[in-house]
């Protein structure tokens, strides 16, 4: 088992208080005197952002999924031929300098889009205001991971008159924050930790299954995994395995499955998960699975997000390796031509 001295030696920066401070970040950010978003008539929302920051769109996809507004996540450069004048271009950067999102931000404001900036500062600050584009600045909080939930719930805030999700929904979901906190963090170092568990099974590339709903969770853990424990990771839906992906377990492999499930999955994708489980069990194959809790849909999202990213920095101490740098994301950066803003 670790102990808390080890954490402090390996984790030099300290990325763990950040994740053992993610609830009472994500109630002062929601409690924040934010200048909301004027309510207005809306059919298409898109959310641009890399890594975390693109995450975020995933869980606000999920949050609008059943609603008539179409939503679109912009992973790259490029905006969709679909923009109109009942579009609204939603741009997120920790840093501020993320030049995919900045070429949106760019592209959005040369197609007189409606447009709101989310960033800490940086060049997407600079060119709101050159530019008189709407923006918000948001508190950053060691890294632009560490600031997952400070950009968040400070985005909710500012974005709900036009996303149907209640106030009851979010606190809903802050007090799941707190009461998973308790369970995972570097004060409960025991058998009991579930994210300490799961980083001691991890001991080889997981192969992360989810349902309709709870992608981003998926999406998330893997991006985690892959920058503060350096792990390789792979996600796929659990449908869409069943019709190709699942073959591959026929040859043995290290591939570690972790089932990702809802509480209230669709009662089809229940029959799925009870199938690939009878299936994994007759090939002799160790799986994960971990269950979300019951709630809404972002109580549930977060839920699952915050044990696999604090499994995420265990499994980072476990290997001996320090989880906040980040070296070959700057080796790209730094390669990378950049243009004036």
């Amino acid at each position: 088992m670790l102990d808390i001295s080890k954490i402090k030696k390996i984790d030099k920066n300290a990325m763990y208080q950040v994740y053992d401070d993610w609830p009472k970040i994500a109630e002062l950010s929601y409690k924040k005197n934010y200048e909301c978003i004027n309510k207005t008539k809306i059919d298409h929302i898109i959310f641009s952002g890399m890594g975390g920051s693109g995450t975020i769109g995933d869980v606000f996809n999920a949050i609008l999924s059943k609603t008539d507004i179409h939503v679109s996540v912009v992973k790259g450069y490029l905006l969709p031929n679909t923009v109109n004048e009942k579009t609204i271009v939603i741009t997120t950067s920790v840093s501020g300098n993320t030049i995919e999102t900045l070429a949106v931000l760019k592209s959005a404001y040369e197609k007189k889009c409606r447009i709101l900036a989310f960033s800490s500062g940086g060049k997407m600050e600079e060119f709101c205001k050159n530019n008189k584009i709407e923006f918000r600045k948001i508190e950053k909080f060691h890294s632009p991971r560490g600031s997952f939930t400070s950009f968040l719930y400070s985005m909710l805030k500012i974005l709900q008159p036009i996303i149907p999700i209640s106030d009851d929904s979010i606190i809903e979901s802050i007090n799941e924050l707190k009461n998973v906190q308790k369970k995972i963090c570097s004060k409960n170092l025991t058998k009991e930790n579930p994210s300490l568990s799961l980083a001691e099974w991890i001991n080889d590339i997981p192969l992360i299954y989810y349902p309709n709903g709870l992608q981003s969770a998926a999406i998330r853990f893997k991006n985690s995994l892959q920058e503060n424990s350096k792990n390789h990771a792979m996600i796929e839906d659990v449908v869409e395995a069943s019709h190709n992906g699942i073959v591959s377990w026929e040859k043995e492999s290290k591939i570690q499955p972790i089932l990702l499930k809802g509480e209230d999955d669709y009662i089809k994708t229940k029959e799925r998960w009870s199938i690939i489980e009878e299936f994994f069990k007759m090939k002799d194959i160790d799986c994960k699975i971990i269950s979300s809790t019951k709630g809404n849909i972002l109580t549930k999202i977060m839920n699952l997000i915050y044990i696999l990213d604090y499994a995420t920095i265990y499994k980072s101490i476990l290997l001996n390796i320090d989880p906040s740098p980040i070296f070959p994301i700057e080796f790209v950066k730094d390669r990378i031509v950049d243009e004036e803003y």
